[in-house]
């Protein structure tokens, strides 16, 4: 695994923890930042990469909401903590980061719901950034 694919892991798992905090807290970029700089393995992450997701995710939270809720079978708000930021997390980089493929941003936030979410949470997650995938990445899918 190449350095920076290992930084961007770390920095998507900090991203995570940090937004599982910001939706039970309401804390805000800054202190959310001040955490993940003081998270044992901060040192090994994308440090860049993980600021632009939380200052992404938070500033256009309800338009990614906007983007993954047609696909939901639930309203936004009774999704777990975890499922919501891993959700809300692979709409930014569905969105914003073209640069990194499909399968990527999927298995990544699959890979972290397994790790911290509920037991079948991972399926849920990548059902809903699918169905987003081949809303928004088009182009990257071949017809099934």
């Amino acid at each position: 695994m190449s350095a920076l694919r290992g930084g961007r892991r770390v920095a998507r798992e900090l991203a995570l923890r940090a937004l599982y905090q910001w939706r039970l807290t309401g804390d805000d970029l800054a202190r959310l930042i001040v955490q993940c700089e003081e998270a044992e393995d901060y040192a090994q992450a994308d440090a860049a990469y993980l600021r632009e997701l939380l200052a992404g995710v938070l500033g256009e939270a309800p338009a990614l909401e906007a983007a993954f809720a047609p696909y939901l079978d639930r309203a936004p708000a009774r999704l777990s903590p975890i499922e919501y930021a891993l959700l809300l997390l692979g709409a930014y980089e569905l969105l914003h980061r073209p640069e990194v493929p499909y399968r990527v941003v999927i298995n990544e936030a699959v890979e972290l719901a397994k790790r911290y979410g509920g037991t079948d949470g991972h399926k849920y997650v990548n059902g809903v950034l699918d169905k987003l995938a081949r809303q928004v990445r088009s182009s990257e899918l071949l017809p099934r």
